[in-house]
């Protein structure tokens, strides 16, 4: 059995075209990470007939980077994995700062696929409006 089977098949995100001129799809882990960015960067109310799908991120823009903000960041995407996506499990969370760009902060969660047991990262980062 493939990791597409296993772990699913979709239309990529972002939605793209392939070489060929057809929608690009992706399988198996990709399609984990692209379900993880798809939940962290939605807001609650985007989704019309889910309104309290997503991660709602961009309710930290215009706070602080500050330790607190980044524990309630880190706070927010544990609650919205585990709602949203059941293929997984989130081993850690950091949130850091980025040193260059003091309004910024880089997400990443490691976690474990459920089917397989591999364990995998994914970054996001964050940023602040100041």
């Amino acid at each position: 059995m493939d990791a597409g089977q296993i772990l699913g098949r979709g239309i990529s995100f972002p939605p793209r075209l392939g070489a060929d001129g057809r929608w690009a799809w992706s399988e198996g882990e990709q399609t984990i990470r692209e379900a993880i960015r798809v939940i962290l960067l939605t807001e609650f109310r985007e989704r019309v007939m889910l309104p309290e799908f997503g991660g709602n991120l961009n309710r930290y823009l215009f706070a602080p980077n500050t330790v607190t903000t980044r524990h309630a960041i880190a706070d927010r995407v544990d609650k919205a994995l585990a709602t949203w996506e059941p293929r997984l499990r989130v081993e850690e969370i950091e949130v850091e700062p980025v040193p260059d760009d003091p309004e910024a902060a880089v997400v990443t969660v490691v976690y474990r696929l459920i089917a397989t047991q591999v364990r995998e990262r994914v970054n996001l980062t964050v940023t602040f409006a100041g």
